[in-house]
């Protein structure tokens, strides 16, 4: 706001828009070209506020915890609610066990029926695809270590590095890379300089340009002068992942209780399970993912059947339907997948494959089964439940399979059977059977 009423164009404040910071010095020169502009609104007051604040900026030197001697100040009216409202009249919830990094939210997971249609659909791709990724060793109980392996796996973009800006007069981009990120994303590296030459050289090997490097800043530009071509380099710069896995867009850590005590989670926006597995610090025994093909792929089918209960499962209780029986999951996961690979339940898979062309018409696209049939001459035998239940016989299951034929046989006084047929001492014994 201030930056539009003070005339400031406003590629020069979207990468700090988009990170949600900004260093200081760049907020002190906004502020100062607002004052210049003439521009006089609240958002400046609160702007000139933040620069002369020395609690935005001073860094957490430690955190101490203080126990209280009586109960927190959240909610009077519900015990351990633990929910209470800010100046700003925005409504927070205590959410201590989680905590982030450059403002990432929870992630959003699809739950309840449309999750329940992608498992039994086998779909290739979920709607949100997500891993629950548990870590080994010092890994799982050190902060730091936890994060060395979130900058592993969520990529990294240009964006999340530093400012871009373009310079049309000379036809170049500028990219001004900040050390502590650098630093932080690159722990192995002492000098932010040295990463910022692995970035230079992603950015020549992706974008096929020579880039000229100054300390953190690096500068390149088309090889025709073209505006058109600037921009198309910034958009495709944009892209670069340089460091992390392309799919995993964000990665949030959470402390958890487990039967081994607290330890950190990660979970992801995105999956790539099978480079996950690879990455040190994860622990592949416990790591999942509910993308059940990429669980096929890595893992066999016997490990896409388990995960296909469990997904279903987790799902019915989330629903407060915890009590299904398994052992309907475990038929519909074994349906799935009893010919060694993943197949959805649906029309182009499993109901779609059964022999039965009424078996096949009472799932879906009925007429077009019928007129397909009906095209290539098949038969039905109507050996199926469903078939039978249409054509309305007998189903041959249960009472249903069993054929009882008795013979005639007529008990004399001495106690002995007496065939009524004479001529064929053997024949009532014979129909005397339960086939």
């Amino acid at each position: 706001e201030v930056a539009s009423d003070a005339g400031i164009p406003s590629r020069q404040i979207n990468a700090a828009s988009n990170r949600q910071r900004i260093g200081r010095t760049r907020l002190r020169n906004i502020v100062a070209e607002a004052e210049d502009a003439g521009v006089n609104s609240a958002a400046l007051d609160t702007l000139e506020r933040a620069v002369d604040s020395d609690v935005v900026w001073d860094q957490i030197e430690s955190i101490e915890t203080v126990s209280s001697e009586h109960d927190y100040v959240y909610d009077f009216s519900v015990e351990g609610l633990e929910t209470f409202t800010t100046a700003e009249g925005v409504v927070t919830h205590n959410t201590m066990n989680t905590f982030h990094y450059a403002g990432v939210a929870e992630i959003d997971v699809t739950q309840g029926l449309p999750r329940l249609i992608e498992l039994v659909d086998a779909r290739k791709t979920p709607d949100t695809p997500m891993m629950t990724i548990h870590l080994e060793g010092e890994y799982a109980t050190d902060r730091e270590k936890a994060h060395e392996v979130v900058w592993s796996i969520e990529s990294t973009r240009i964006l999340a590095l530093g400012d871009v800006s373009t310079n049309v007069a000379d036809m170049l981009v500028r990219i001004d890379l900040n050390d502590e990120t650098l630093l932080e994303r690159w722990p192995t590296y002492a000098d932010a300089t040295e990463v910022a030459e692995v970035i230079a050289e992603t950015i020549e090997d992706g974008l096929g340009v020579d880039t000229r490097q100054t300390g953190t800043v690096i500068e390149f530009g088309p090889g025709e002068p073209s505006y058109r071509e600037l921009l198309q380099l910034v958009e495709r710069l944009r892209e670069i992942v340089f460091k992390g896995i392309e799919e995993v867009e964000r990665v949030v850590i959470r402390k958890e209780e487990l039967e081994d005590g607290e330890e950190f989670v990660l979970y992801t926006e995105g999956s790539a399970f099978g480079d996950a597995l690879e990455i040190e610090g994860v622990d592949a025994s416990r790591t999942t993912c509910n993308n059940i093909h990429e669980i096929y792929r890595n893992l066999g089918v016997e490990a896409a059947r388990e995960t296909i209960i469990d997904e279903t499962k987790n799902t019915l209780e989330e629903q407060g339907l915890d009590d299904v029986n398994v052992r309907h999951l475990m038929l519909v996961a074994d349906i799935m997948t009893n010919n060694g690979e993943i197949e959805s339940i649906g029309r182009h898979g499993i109901s779609g494959s059964k022999d039965s062309v009424l078996a096949r018409a009472a799932f879906e696209v009925t007429v077009n089964h019928l007129l397909d049939a009906a095209v290539h001459g098949e038969y039905d035998e109507l050996d199926g439940v469903i078939e039978n239940v249409i054509a309305g016989k007998p189903v041959s299951i249960g009472t249903g399979d069993v054929d009882l034929r008795m013979g005639s046989r007529v008990v004399g006084d001495g106690g002995r059977a007496a065939d009524d047929a004479s001529t064929d001492g053997g024949r009532a014994a014979d129909d005397d059977r339960i086939d």
